[in-house]
């Protein structure tokens, strides 16, 4: 079902608030929780891991895979399929070490795994997209599946919104610059989910309307 309106600005919006929301969550982690890393003393560098894959390598590259039939319309529709089925396979690989990054922070960490809604909700938005993947290629590849956008927005969400709970709670300054800025990344992760869903059901091209001809030329 389409909107009646054209794909494009849409996909515009959506790549526009990929790169802001990419930047935003990569200047929190490095900027101001100190960097990345999967061995270090500071364990705190191990889970900010986890934000940075679950939002760049899960959230944005899976919607990518969601929008590749629109942004490429022009393309061979077998490419264009092994492309989107490309794109989620890496999705679901990078989330699901994104998810170990966090686990790992746990047990290093002495804390307790699986203690929260939002990672009830992770491990099974994980556990869905990989079984979704695993059925589109089955049944689609041999021919495309496409994830649950609303439950992965929804998990990313809840956990920004843990995280920055948590940080508050050890003397974060909440209306700091860093509280502001991942109030915003989330925000801009709630507009990029919208742009995508409306992108996923425009029309790449509009029809003309019905009884319609155009005007010919002298």
């Amino acid at each position: 079902m389409g909107l009646g309106v054209r794909v494009e600005p849409f996909t515009y919006v959506a790549h526009a608030l990929t790169v802001a929301a990419a930047a935003m969550v990569l200047v929190w982690c490095i900027h101001f929780r100190g960097g990345l890393a999967l061995e270090a003393t500071n364990k705190n560098l191990i889970f900010n891991v986890h934000p940075v894959l679950m939002l760049i390598g899960f959230i944005i590259l899976g919607s990518e895979a969601i929008m590749v039939y629109k942004v490429l319309p022009t393309w061979n529709h077998d490419t264009t399929k092994l492309t989107h089925l490309i794109l989620h396979a890496i999705a679901l690989v990078l989330g699901a070490f994104g998810i170990y990054c966090a686990f790992k922070f746990h047990n290093e960490s002495g804390i307790a795994n699986l203690y929260s809604l939002h990672s009830w909700l992770g491990i099974g938005t994980i556990c869905l997209y990989g079984i979704q993947w695993i059925f589109g290629f089955v049944t689609f590849f041999f021919p495309r599946a496409s994830p649950n956008v609303r439950k992965t927005l929804a998990t990313a969400e809840l956990g920004f919104l843990e995280k920055l709970t948590f940080l508050q709670s050890s003397g974060l300054d909440k209306y700091g610059t860093e509280a502001f800025l991942v109030n915003f990344t989330a925000l801009v992760v709630v507009l990029f989910g919208a742009s995508v869903v409306v992108a996923a059901v425009s029309p790449a091209r509009l029809e003309e309307p019905h009884g319609y001809a155009p005007i010919p030329e002298n």
